[in-house]
């Protein structure tokens, strides 16, 4: 392997083959042996069929900057990686595939169709852990865990078992919601709400033995053939004289009662509620406290019941139109309103929800709830960041029981079942051979499964070993972060801490770090249906994996969503090619370095002992950032200090002496700084770019081992040295001052200047006298002069430089600042100068009036593309802005000018 570092960077040439020797090294795997530290994460297991979306990187490269900066600080850091069985949805993608062959999960049966999805897992359900490794991510694999394996499924059997017996588990009829095209149940949060633009319709329920009609408002006129009573709020006066009463049911021509409850919103349409409680939870609500029955009318495919009379074997849709028909012909509609209804739709597969009373299996789950809201109240459990504790405290004091029963045959099968003798229900952690209570042996096993979140619910635990007491539990559990969106902060993270909490007595996490969406260029959340998802995969050939991670580290602000672009990638490339370019650069200057030489007695220089009290700070900053999950700051922090201190300014500075060929013990000591100041870099940099820092580290002289194992750099206070530091950020403020002198009178890029000087301060000219050499070969300076004050020359451009605080105190007097005079007669043709400027202006002018004239034409403003109006807006500033400064520069000239 060469010394040297090729011209340009290519990550393809590099990324796969650096994750292979990771991965057979052995640098992922926990030791679980108690040597070191605990510290661990369980990934938040992606769905079987999934692929790599933006949500996903964004989420993995977080924890995988925290894991190995936790593995370089010496803790034995556990990523345990798995992948969820993703009930419903990869149920679907199967039947999807029979469909393909013309055929269904019914014709091949339960156990056959069970066989097809574990052949589908196997063959390409792998496809979303091979994505995680191209983006770099460092997890145990040879723990990989997957929520129905052997021992995932022995967790949830157990754990169902003893919810079951302490009478946390129970079966009842419920109002749930119920998916007509998965034929399943759903969750309340596997229900997502979307406005509908629907209509509102006023009907009249005639009054029983007496005239009038009671008018109620509905979205949904066809389960009204469900009604069993019409509420209105007692305490409502327009309804007063018709408590007790009865109505007739439009249609069907039923007797219902007229009943009052405090639930009725008096606002709301008439004030008068239709009750149907088969399929509305709050009205199967009322009627549980009226004793009222329940009518069910509609049916698990969305089709109307016997129950719906003349409109029986209808489309639940179809049927709405038809009684809206007749109710106009009955007269019975009083009017029709349009109005926005929030109408629920399945998380999968985007169809209606129905709700619908039906037998489920539930998790009782307020007792569960109070403990987890303990824990964060008490600060056991903590949100990051803070801000969330109120939507978790609201959503867990309002929670309702959780369905988790499943009508699919993918997933963990409930452990229950029913004595076809005696009718006994039987829940077991092991399949009964007869029933308990008869002794019969034909014995039918529950046909649900369990929601897919209640395995996920027993992750931080189940995947350590539980129920067995096994090293990595007792060892990894409380787990130590858990890093997750949002969105599913109610789906898993409460859940887990209910379960957590209830199963093992203490937290599964100590700290829950909630980050934000990745969203397009404009802020719009992706979708398909936009057509704006950017796939993550085609970022990482086109601009490297380090830079793609990078990116999204240093926009991962906490509390903000990121607005990712092409555009913001391209920018942190050229950051990882920076990083490149300066290690082939100094890698060229040690050819003739020995590492094993040993330390030299030469004192560092004040610009070795800047860039080593600058990285000490760095080194801290990095540490108390990343601690403290701000991604973004400690990000910011190493991109300003390797581009702007160490690229733009340390390496300039040692030039001179890296080519000192007559001074060869002064070369090596550079050498030796800056080996040390870079592979500290490195380290620093590895956790958000592993890739690069690895193949560099490699070619680094005195390098050990991979830079995955490699410590992590702590800051050594008594290398901070403020003198150094405000010294030379003097010298640098000098050398940019001179820079933007020449580039405002437009010197000439190879014209030598000459500088003077001036402070009444003997000791800070001698300060700088020291750094004249430098500062002449970054400046461009062929003579520096160094005196008390005078006037200065004619036609001379001035700056004033302020002295750093941490300087003053050092100077005679507390001198607060210096001038710099750069005397330009005989550089500057001052009259050709104006000329030029004048011809620029002209042209800047003409084109300013155009754009202005363009953008005053309304005709324009209408027809143009929106891409063509803002870049005329933008010509429109560049010309107003470069014609500012030109005119101010012609302004200087003129005050300079003999």
């Amino acid at each position: 392997m060469s010394d040297f570092l090729e011209k340009v960077y290519d990550p393809q040439r590099i990324e796969e083959r650096w994750y292979k020797f990771w991965e057979e090294a052995g640098f992922f795997r926990a030791a679980a042996d108690g040597s070191k530290p605990p510290y661990c994460i369980v990934i938040p297991p992606p769905n079987v069929t999934g692929s790599l979306h933006m949500g996903h990187a964004l989420n993995n490269t977080l924890q995988d900057i925290l894991i190995r900066f936790k593995r370089m600080q010496g803790f034995d850091a556990l990523w345990m990686p798995g992948t969820d069985h993703a009930g419903i949805a990869t149920q679907n993608v199967v039947e999807r595939m029979l469909a393909a062959e013309g055929k269904d999960r019914h014709e091949l049966g339960r156990e056959a169709f069970i066989e097809r999805v574990w052949k589908w897992k196997e063959e390409s359900g792998g496809t979303i852990i091979k994505q995680l490794k191209r983006l770099g991510c460092s997890c145990d694999w040879s723990r990989e865990r997957f929520t129905m394996d052997e021992g995932l499924s022995r967790a949830v059997r157990e754990v169902f078992v003893r919810l079951y017996e302490e009478g946390l588990i129970y079966k009842g009829d419920y109002i749930i919601n119920w998916c007509p095209r998965c034929q399943t149940a759903l969750a309340d949060l596997e229900v997502e709400h979307d406005p509908h633009e629907g209509f509102l319709y006023h009907i009249r329920y005639p009054l029983v033995g007496r005239e009038g009609a009671i008018t109620v408002a509905t979205t949904r006129p066809e389960t009204l053939l469900g009604d069993t009573a019409v509420a209105v709020n007692p305490e409502d006066k327009r309804y007063k004289p018709f408590h007790g009463a009865s109505v007739r049911l439009p249609v069907l021509g039923r007797i219902i009662p007229v009943i009052t409850d405090p639930y009725v919103s008096m606002e709301f349409g008439t004030g008068a509620l239709k009750i149907t409680p088969a399929h509305d939870l709050n009205d199967f609500e009322v009627a549980r406290r009226h004793g009222l029955p329940a009518v069910r009318v509609i049916d698990e495919r969305g089709v109307m019941t016997g129950e719906a009379g003349k409109y029986a074997g209808m489309d639940r849709f179809g049927c709405r139109e038809k009684i809206v028909k007749e109710l106009k012909g009955d007269g019975l509609l009083e009017k029709t309103e349009r109005y926005h209804v929030p109408v629920g739709h399945c998380y999968r597969c985007r169809t209606i929800v129905e709700p619908m009373l039906s037998k489920q299996w539930f998790v009782a789950v307020k007792s569960l709830a109070e403990p987890a809201m303990a824990a964060v109240r008490e600060g056991r459990i903590r949100l990051i960041p803070p801000a969330w504790e109120n939507s978790f405290f609201d959503w867990m004091t309002n929670i309702r029981d959780w369905c988790i029963s499943r009508q699919i045959w993918w997933g963990h099968r409930i452990p229950a079942w029913t004595c076809a003798a005696c009718g006994k229900e039987i829940v077991a952690r092991q399949e009964p051979k007869v029933c308990p209570g008869c002794g019969a042996a034909d014995l039918n096993q529950e046909t649900d499964v369990l929601d897919t979140w209640f395995s996920s619910a027993l992750w931080p635990f189940s995947t350590l070993g539980w129920p067995d007491d096994t090293p990595e539990l007792k060892l990894f559990y409380p787990t130590s972060v858990l890093v997750t969106a949002f969105d599913i902060l109610f789906f898993w993270v409460a859940r887990m801490m209910m379960m957590g909490l209830h199963v093992m007595e203490e937290v599964p996490f100590r700290e829950v770090y909630i980050h934000a969406l990745v969203r397009d260029p404009e802020g719009q959340k992706m979708s398909k249906s936009k057509g704006n998802i950017i796939d993550p995969l085609d970022l990482m050939d086109q601009y490297g994996t380090d830079a793609f991670r990078f990116s999204l580290a240093a926009f991962a602000a906490m509390g903000r969503d990121i607005r990712l672009s092409e555009e913001r990638i391209t920018g942190y490339r050229n950051f990882v090619n920076k990083v490149w370019n300066a290690s082939r650069f100094t890698l060229m200057n040690l050819g003739d370095f020995d590492p094993e030489a040993g330390p030299d007695d030469l004192p560092l220089t004040t610009t070795e002992a800047w860039i080593t009290s600058r990285l000490q700070q760095v080194s801290a900053a990095a540490v108390r950032h990343l601690d403290a999950y701000d991604f973004d700051q400690a990000a910011h922090v190493l991109y300003q200090f390797t581009w702007h201190e160490f690229c733009d300014w340390y390496l300039e500075f040692i030039k001179p002496e890296l080519a000192a060929a007559d001074d060869p013990q002064a070369r090596r000591h550079t050498q030796r700084v800056l080996v040390e100041v870079l592979g500290n870099i490195l380290r620093l940099l590895h956790p958000f770019m592993p890739f690069i820092t690895e193949e560099i580290w490699h070619k680094l002289p005195g390098a050990q081992g991979s830079i995955m194992v490699a410590p992590f750099p702590s800051p050594d206070d008594s290398l901070v040295n403020p003198e150094a530091e405000a010294e030379m950020e003097l010298v640098m403020a000098c050398i940019t001052s001179i820079r933007n002198m020449r580039a405002e009178m437009n010197v000439p890029p190879a014209s030598q200047v000459k500088i003077l000087v001036y402070s009444p301060d003997r000791k800070l000219l001698e300060i700088l006298q020291g750094h004249a050499r430098v500062m002449g070969l970054l400046a461009r300076v062929n003579a520096m002069e160094f005196a008390p004050g005078q006037p200065p020359p004619p036609a001379s451009a001035t700056a004033v430089i302020a002295v750093p605080e941490a300087m003053q105190d050092r100077l005679e007097g507390g001198t607060k600042s210096l001038e710099l005079v750069m005397p330009l007669a005989g550089i500057i043709d001052f009259r050709e100068e104006e000329r030029r400027l004048n011809r620029e202006m002209d042209k800047l002018s003409r084109d300013l009036a155009q754009a202005q004239k363009k953008l005053a034409n309304e005709d324009f403003l209408a027809k143009a593309p929106p891409d063509v109006v803002e870049k005329e807006k933008e010509r429109l500033q560049t010309c107003t802005e470069k014609l500012t400064k030109l005119k101010n520069h012609q302004k200087r000239l003129r005050e300079f000018a003999p």
